[in-house]
């Protein structure tokens, strides 16, 4: 369950997005106004950092660009700092590129293998609490019947130029898609534990991630 707080923040997400995707590699000759799409969540397990994966376009592209929010600086990824953001509830957040932290690959790995790990979200406003649907659904399409441990993924990106950004671990490697595709049918023939998207507007899959 993902808590969230109506709150204020300085700058918004929409503003942080829009400063900081036409700038990264994966969005190279995209040009105009960045429109943002939806979002998906997952819950920490640890309740120390929060994790969303946003949808947007730019240049008529869907792009994906998870980030994650913490209250203090994340040790070594000073070059995948989106910003620093003042939330009225929580104080000063630090947001990263969710693809050098472990806290994101760990729970979308986790979405790949078992098909389940989205949250859901629960607004925490000043005299109610109220349930959102999310604005973007997941789909994972492994499926495991036993305990599956997953190694730590450190922050270290094989490869971040091109459509996709490949985080390696152990014997394992987690493609996350920067330009999602609607190709499901052909991946899915692989074998390879897949994350794909849909939302309203959008009902065929788009793939987000891939695990081999």
């Amino acid at each position: 369950m993902a808590l969230i707080h109506d709150a204020t923040l300085s700058p918004s997400k929409a503003e942080a997005l829009a400063a900081w995707v036409p700038r990264q590699p994966w969005a190279a000759g995209l040009d105009g106004d960045l429109e943002l799409i939806g979002a998906y969540r997952f819950d920490d397990p640890e309740g120390e950092v929060g994790i969303e994966g946003h949808l947007v376009r730019l240049g008529g592209v869907v792009l994906h660009a998870p980030l994650t929010y913490r209250a203090a600086p994340l040790a070594g990824a000073e070059d995948a700092l989106v910003t620093q953001m003042q939330h009225s509830v929580l104080g000063t957040r630090w947001i990263y590129d969710g693809c050098v932290d472990t806290a994101f690959l760990r729970m979308l790995a986790v979405m790949a293998l078992t098909g389940v790990g989205q949250s859901a979200q629960v607004v925490l406003g000043d005299q109610v609490v109220e349930t959102a649907a999310p604005s973007v659904r997941l789909v994972g399409t492994g499926r495991v019947d036993d305990w599956v441990e997953i190694a730590p993924f450190e922050p270290a990106v094989a490869s971040a130029d091109g459509a996709a950004t490949v985080i390696a671990t152990g014997d394992r490697t987690l493609s996350v898609v920067r330009r999602p595709i609607v190709a499901v049918d052909a991946l899915v023939a692989t074998g390879a534990p897949l994350v794909a998207a849909t939302w309203d507007g959008q009902q065929d899959p788009l793939i987000l991630a891939e695990l081999r």
